[in-house]
């Protein structure tokens, strides 16, 4: 046998407390209208040639990475040459800035020669995510 109520709550048996009222608002209301939506699935299967220009597409990248990798390669030098004449002309400002120039380019070609293995990476670290 039930205890006595709460204050503010009414006997099991009266049918007539705030939770039975709550249900009676929720109950008649139909799913939600993203219920349907839910049950169907979406795929991602990423190809270059299912849309027109995607070889073109895939060049102009190409181009643009070698383009990057010559820039890269004349800051290298370019820096290179600048540590080493703020070295032996004791500039710390000038070494510094050739310093700098250096490790920029060099990261710059790390990560455009391994651009496409993060790329990889990621979006195969992405189809994993259930």
């Amino acid at each position: 046998m039930a205890g006595p109520a709460r204050r503010g709550e009414r006997c099991a048996a009266d049918h007539s407390g705030p939770v039975h009222a709550l249900l009676t608002i929720i109950a008649p209301l139909p799913p939600a209208p993203f219920a349907a939506a839910r049950l169907v699935d979406v795929t991602l299967s990423p190809d270059t040639s299912a849309l027109p220009g995607g070889a073109t597409l895939q060049q102009l990248i190409n181009g643009v990475a070698g383009w990057a990798l010559v820039l890269s390669l004349g800051a290298l030098v370019i820096g290179a040459a600048a540590w080493a004449l703020g070295a032996h002309s004791q500039n710390y400002h000038q070494s510094f800035v050739g310093r700098r120039a250096v490790l920029v380019s060099g990261l710059a070609a790390l990560l455009i020669g391994a651009a496409p293995t993060l790329i990889n990476f990621f979006f195969h670290a992405g189809t994993g995510v259930h």
